[in-house]
């Protein structure tokens, strides 16, 4: 298992390109990302990891035109033009889905590839890839590995939101392929305060509550001689409910403040994680979740933990920041471009090259962009604990043969 180290590289500065005709023999590469506006500093983050990895590949062939998107359709497509007309052989980026579809009529137009980075399928395809983790994939692997370690009815707390319809509908696309029951569904909206009622229903509170005083009034008038009654009745005095639920699992499709919310309050109305197993994606990629006793066994579906420890400490040594999840996007994007340079320097960007079936590795595991556009993953199953996360399932190691290795990079610098 790889361990993260301290590096003492002295990464570059980040240059942004001006407009200049760079000199023959270099591969120019359009990267774009939101560098003014509201998300300016996602943007420079991702700037700095895709820095990063073109310092990590050593090719001083490759010259990145940063353009910046400010964040909107209109933005991007200024900034695609820029790009194409100064020279860009691809685009990678940009970060979210609108502005996505507004770089892609310019990429399609000049025919230059375009490697995003949001997890929207339906910008994908035609010539325009997503890098990001998509829900599905999520759902089928977390789905997958809990069916087949003996959990067959899962519940479900689903946000109201687009991302929380494409999250349902791969719930139960993936339980009916899998053999499994989605035997309740609720849905809540973003706001903490809303979120007690939606947790409740799902418990079922109020009926197993009731359960509970029906139950003590049955044993209590089996009177004071029935001792067995007695010590029954005696254990249900620490209980707050009784009687089973209708599943063996629930499954949380959430992160940040609304997990840390929406965990604890399970547990509150008696969903205990002891009995059912509480299951996630790749948004529970939070190392302060150990932190949380509610999540204490729990199970989510994500990338390899130790590369991408490796990368964060990678960054954090580099640059002084932790970088947002999504930066490793940036950075495995410019080591794929580096990749396919060695591969086939004379048409690195063909589609038989970037939908190459063997895949390639990054820090985030292997990956492979399909012809529909769609990065398939290959994702770990991990475990929360107080003591931090554990492997449980790993992901694979390759879909064929692996063809290319830019992980091996970060560890290569590590043992150097």
């Amino acid at each position: 298992m790889l361990e993260p180290q301290p590096y003492t590289l002295n990464a570059p500065a980040i240059v942004i390109p001006t407009p200049e005709k760079f000199e023959p023999g270099k591969v120019r590469v359009g990267l774009l990302l939101p560098l003014s506006g509201p998300r300016a500093g996602l943007g420079d983050i991702m700037l700095k990891a895709a820095q990063l990895a073109l310092f990590d590949a050593g090719d001083d062939s490759i010259i990145l035109l940063p353009r910046d998107t400010r964040g909107t359709a209109e933005g991007a497509a200024a900034a695609a033009q820029s790009a194409v007309d100064d020279g860009a052989r691809v685009i990678l980026g940009p970060v979210f889905s609108t502005s996505i579809r507004g770089a892609t009529p310019i990429a399609r137009e000049f025919g230059v590839p375009l490697i995003g980075f949001s997890t929207d399928r339906s910008v994908a395809g035609n010539g325009v890839y997503i890098l990001g983790f998509t829900p599905q994939q999520q759902v089928d692997r977390i789905i997958g590995f809990a069916a087949a370690n003996g959990r067959s009815r899962i519940a479900a707390l689903i946000p109201y939101s687009a991302y929380g319809d494409a999250i349902l509908q791969s719930l139960r696309v993936t339980a009916n392929r899998r053999g499994v029951s989605v035997v309740q569904v609720e849905r809540y909206e973003e706001d903490e305060q809303l979120l007690y009622d939606p947790v409740r229903r799902l418990a079922r509170y109020d009926r197993r509550q009731a359960e509970l005083e029906a139950e003590k009034q049955a044993l209590a008038g089996m009177g004071d001689d029935d001792d067995f009654a007695q010590e029954l009745l005696t254990s249900l005095s620490a209980r707050d409910t009784y009687g089973g639920l209708a599943f063996d699992s629930v499954f949380i499709p959430a992160g940040g403040a609304m997990l840390r919310a929406l965990a604890p309050l399970l547990f509150y109305y008696d969903v205990d994680p002891r009995r059912v197993q509480y299951l996630g994606t790749g948004l529970w990629d939070d190392p302060g979740l150990s932190r949380e006793p509610a999540l204490d066994g729990a199970w989510y579906a994500g990338p390899p933990p130790e590369s991408a420890s490796l990368f964060r400490s990678h960054f954090q040594n580099t640059y002084r920041a932790r970088p947002p999840r999504v930066a490793s996007l940036a950075y495995d994007s410019v080591a794929l471009v580096a990749a396919l340079l060695r591969q086939n320097p004379n048409d690195p960007f063909g589609f038989q090259n970037l939908t190459n079936p063997k895949g390639f590795a990054g820090i985030d595991g292997v990956f492979r962009l399909g012809t529909n556009g769609v990065a398939e993953r290959g994702l770990a199953v991990i475990e929360i604990s107080p003591d931090g996360t554990a492997l449980i399932d790993n992901a694979p190691v390759s879909f064929t043969t692996i063809t290319v290795t830019p992980a091996q990079s970060l560890e290569s610098l590590q043992n150097n």
